[in-house]
């Protein structure tokens, strides 16, 4: 009984020193972004303050969220990808030093939907993180000084490298952006203690460069070899996209990591007949050597640009009164899905948005039911009224969080819908590679709002309770020890929500919209803190529209589903921290 009592103790111990720093992008490994601390409470949240702030100088999207190591906050900037490291011991939290690297400016008209980052991963003393222009960088943690420096993309393919880079045991794992580019998407694991290339997986293609190997890889509804090249015309999978952008999770007891697969390209379906195997997809694989183990495809032959980039959460919950190992994810399609995490099954898949361009998704078969009027393809002409968009029922770049306490998943979504008119792509190297054209306009659930933030839960497959947003929620989420949920607007607010009831408790105006993702930590006084970036970005900087003042070309006319943002944000670049 003293031999339990010591070791509940230490596990006790652990978690809350745990719950005290921010070390990967989604707090831990399961992709929660759920802090145990319990300080900040339903019953005091109303008594939030800022109580620090500092301008990044840098005005664009600030996707992405700080680390907290031990005493010290380490910040990334969009483009030109410039690493800050805070003193959160010492008054006013002083800059202890700055990496600034040198970062190619080509890659920022290259980038597609705007020049951001997702952030940083700590791991054995070293922030590493991936500069926009293919390059992953390992920066010793205490002094500043970069430890290696790989390149990993090829700006002039159209790849460039805005992903978290994800560290399990001595691996790191990279992707790149470029599904609009015509890519070859791929995934790879470099050596953390030298930066070396040690595997790259292609998420097209034949098995041998997919590594899908005989004996390890079983996906749980495909049969066959190359299944990643027989669902592609000749050739045409060289250039099919399939980028890796999205988040990253780890089930240590499986020894799997999961990452989510973008659109294939073009936008225009005609072009490339077939399932288009893996795109759209999630995967799991051994951090080791990059062993694909299996693969589910969300969207088939995707005829709407509904990338799978979209975070894998890894709980366990109980599924038809069955315990289940679960992977949950927020689909582009409109669709939350429960898996299996050890095979991919598909335990349910549930609208979380309006959604119209499939009735249902078979269990049986794990394939969508398609409404064949909504169907697209340069041959089909325009089709009007799609649900969700391209956009998303849930932005890929704004994770969700899950809190153990309540059970629930809190999601930022998209209610919008879309006219899609597709056209004949012609593939240059390093250029726009997309053939489609695609006006928004608000969905059919509530007043004209285009956003809301919801509770979901994930065993039922049923939304809880549900806050409508006049813009689309774009931002990523925290869940806390305290039961409140943090979350911010496109229009400048930041929020915090009962996690129960959805119940407002408090908010504040941070100057710009928020794409980027709150945290939670224990300062050096003991307090609990939570912090975010304020920057609008992404698409919505290409969308809004005279959001950029320090450029007289920026005339832009808004866009017409949301032709009053500008009046609410402009482009911003600053990090909030807030504490009672």
């Amino acid at each position: 009984m003293f031999l339990l009592a010591l070791c509940a103790g230490a596990l006790l111990r652990r978690a809350v020193a745990q719950d005290a720093q921010w070390t990967m992008p989604a707090k831990d490994y399961s992709a929660t972004r759920y802090s145990g601390l319990t300080q900040i409470t339903t019953a005091n949240a109303a008594r939030l303050r800022p109580v620090w702030t500092f301008s990044t100088g840098v005005l664009g999207g600030h996707e992405g969220q700080p680390l907290v190591v031990g005493h010290t906050m380490y910040v990334v900037t969009p483009y030109p990808n410039v690493l800050y490291a805070f003193d959160l011991t010492q008054d006013g939290y002083p800059l202890k030093w700055k990496y600034r690297p040198d970062v190619d400016p080509n890659a920022v008209g290259i980038a597609c939907c705007d020049a951001i980052n997702r952030g940083a991963f700590y791991a054995e003393g070293k922030v590493v993180y991936d500069l926009l222009d293919g390059r992953t960088v390992a920066i010793d943690a205490a002094s500043g000084r970069e430890l290696w420096q790989t390149k990993i993309a090829d700006l002039a393919k159209g790849e460039t490298t805005p992903v978290a880079a994800f560290v399990v045991k001595d691996r790191v794992i990279v992707g790149a952006s470029g599904g609009e580019f015509g890519i070859h998407g791929w995934a790879k694991g470099l050596d953390l203690a030298t930066g070396r290339i040690v595997w790259t997986a292609y998420n097209i293609g034949p098995d041998s460069l997919v590594l899908a190997r005989p004996g390890t890889f079983r996906p749980f509804y495909d049969k066959g070899t190359d299944l990643a090249l027989t669902s592609w015309p000749k050739d045409v999978w060289r250039r099919g996209g399939g980028p890796v952008w999205g988040w990253m999770s780890y089930d240590p007891s499986l020894d799997l990591v999961y990452y989510g697969v973008g659109n294939p390209g073009p936008y225009n379906p005609d072009q490339r007949v077939g399932d288009n195997k893996w795109t759209a997809s999630v995967l799991a694989r051994r951090p080791a050597d990059g062993s694909l183990v299996w693969a589910y495809q969300f969207t088939p032959h995707d005829s709407w640009d509904y990338d799978a980039n979209a975070e894998m959460i890894l709980v366990d919950l109980t599924v038809k009164g069955r315990p289940r190992k679960a992977l949950v994810h927020f689909d582009k399609n409109g669709f939350a899905y429960t898996l299996d995490r050890a095979t991919g099954e598909v335990l349910s898949a549930e609208p979380f948005v309006e959604v119209n361009w499939a009735r249902r998704v078979d269990l049986t078969t794990g394939r969508p039911v398609l409404d064949s009027t909504k169907l697209t393809g340069a041959s089909r002409g325009n089709f009007k009224h799609i649900c969700p968009t391209l956009e998303g029922g849930k932005t890929p770049a704004a994770p969700a969080a899950y809190s153990p306490r309540t059970g629930l998943f809190y999601v930022s979504t998209n209610n919008m819908c879309m006219d899609y008119l597709a056209a004949q792509a012609t593939y240059i190297a390093g250029t726009p590679f997309i053939g489609a054209a695609t006006p928004y306009h608000a969905g059919s659930r509530g007043d004209g709002n285009l956003g809301a933030f919801i509770a979901w839960d994930a065993g039922r497959g049923r939304r809880v309770w549900e806050i409508r947003e006049r813009y689309p929620v774009w931002s990523g989420v925290l869940a806390t020890g305290g039961d409140v949920v943090f979350y911010g607007t496109l229009d400048g607010w930041f929020k915090a929500v009962d996690a129960r009831t959805g119940h407002l408790l408090w908010r504040f105006k941070v100057g710009s919209g928020v794409v980027g993702n709150p945290i939670s930590f224990t300062g050096a006084d003991g307090k609990q803190y939570v912090a975010v970036y304020a920057g609008i970005g992404g698409d919505w900087f290409l969308l809004a529209g005279d959001v950029r003042s320090d450029d007289p070309a920026d005339v832009r006319p808004p866009a017409d589903f949301s032709p009053d943002l500008a009046r609410h944000t402009s482009q911003g670049g600053i990090v909030w921290l807030f504490g009672l």
